[in-house]
């Protein structure tokens, strides 16, 4: 009976890990800066004024 290959197992595991991670920049260099739908601007950018309004939620009590 014939032994399994770990250190071939394991470097296509690593080689499969690569191109996934690679796919993934990708993916996100391809989609650029704009945010994805229903994902909202981080705070403190467009949109805000620095006023207080009725936007910001107020603590209970």
């Amino acid at each position: 009976m014939a032994t399994p290959n770990y250190s071939y197992e394991k470097r296509q595991r690593e080689l499969a890990k690569k191109r996934k991670k690679e796919e993934k920049l990708k993916r996100k260099s391809e989609r650029g800066d704009a945010p994805a739908e229903g994902e909202q601007p981080p705070a403190g950018e467009a949109g805000e004024t620095g006023e207080a309004g009725g936007e910001q939620p107020t603590g209970p009590g």
